[in-house]
């Protein structure tokens, strides 16, 4: 069905990744139907393989690419069941991130407040298993829809055959096998709220007097990110870089001995530790070479500052991390997937 799909030949990715690399990929498609993945997947296109790219706020070029792009443009989004206490939303995976909390949170349902204003699309969401202010995506998750395309065909997943992790999840591991299509949420309408993290209850105090709802977190939670985090639109970045490093807890016990100010969040048995403080501590926050920087408010973001290439990106993330391995003895590893490097 290639009415479902458009077909584009040696297009430019600068304006479809939000840390504005200049790269290339060899066909670039837009797909408005997941029924049309399989007539599009044994296109000759797809032969030098496949990368799904959503509003690319989650990936870093640090080559062109050399066979297809896939965009999902299909962005439904309705109640599959409500039983006045949850309800089941199917989400396909072309729709806005931001725009779906937004929707869940007009029909009163709860549990994805905490994760307002994160960049990306729905079908996103689980491949990275997203993450804010002490929530996981996961812990809403009931089933996912993709494409197997060792299968060759539309497979459904529980949450529990998902893989997840901090960050991870099996759609992650093995991008060469799975497409998100859609993504099922299972929402209460009796709200469990979270704010224990990061200065959300603070955010909230300075909004005003009045009961916190989900609608007021989301407000607040996107009140923090706007001021901590530097806007993709006036400068190219993808947010985090870095994960937070989970380590032993004697680890982090020895760490908070020599270093108070250290944070450090439990982490089922673990200890989490923040990327940000480690390196701030290595001294790179508003780092600049050339164009290619650590954001000055927040030691997390990599930062283009006009016309940095991927390869320097990726060479500045690599001496951010080593710096911080050689003094704490840490190892970081990146959020966003690289294309044409590994890590």
């Amino acid at each position: 069905m290639p009415e479902a799909y458009t077909l584009v030949e040696s297009a430019s990715l600068a304006p479809l990744n939000t840390l504005r690399v200049a790269a290339t990929t060899r066909w670039l498609a837009e797909v408005s139907d997941a029924a049309a993945l399989p007539h599009l997947l044994a296109h000759d296109a797809a032969r030098e393989g496949v990368l799904v790219l959503g509003e690319g706020s989650n990936v870093l070029f640090a080559s062109d690419f050399p066979g297809l792009v896939l965009r999902p443009a299909f962005q439904a989004v309705c109640t599959l069941e409500d039983d006045g206490r949850t309800a089941l939303v199917r989400a396909e995976a072309g729709m806005n991130w931001d725009v779906l909390v937004d929707w869940t949170l007009a029909r009163r349902l709860s549990g994805l407040e905490n994760l307002a204003l994160i960049p990306g699309l729905a079908g996103a969401a689980p491949i990275q298993n997203i993450g804010a202010y002490g929530v996981e995506v996961a812990e809403c998750i009931e089933t996912v829809e993709a494409w197997d395309r060792v299968r060759q065909r539309f497979e459904r997943l529980a949450r529990e055959d998902c893989g997840f992790g901090y960050r991870d999840s099996e759609f992650k591991r093995t991008p060469e096998r799975w497409i998100v299509t859609a993504v099922e949420f299972r929402l209460s309408r009796a709200p469990q709220l979270r704010l224990d993290y990061a200065g959300v209850r603070d955010e909230l105090a300075a909004l005003g007097t009045g009961e916190p709802t989900p609608q007021r977190v989301a407000e607040a939670v996107r009140r923090l990110r706007r001021r901590k985090l530097p806007d993709p639109e006036v400068i190219g970045n993808a947010g985090s870089f870095f994960k937070n490093p989970v380590v032993d807890a004697s680890f982090a016990t020895q760490l908070k001995a020599s270093h108070p100010d250290a944070p450090v969040y439990p982490a089922g048995g673990h200890s989490k530790l923040s990327a940000a403080w480690l390196i701030e501590r290595c001294g790179w926050r508003g780092f600049r070479d050339g164009d290619a920087g650590i954001a000055a408010k927040h030691a997390l973001v990599l930062v283009n500052h006009g016309r940095a290439s991927g390869a320097e990106l990726l060479s500045l993330a690599r001496r951010v991390a080593r710096s911080v391995e050689e003094r704490f003895g840490v190892r970081l590893e990146p959020e966003p997937r690289i294309v044409g490097e590994r890590w």
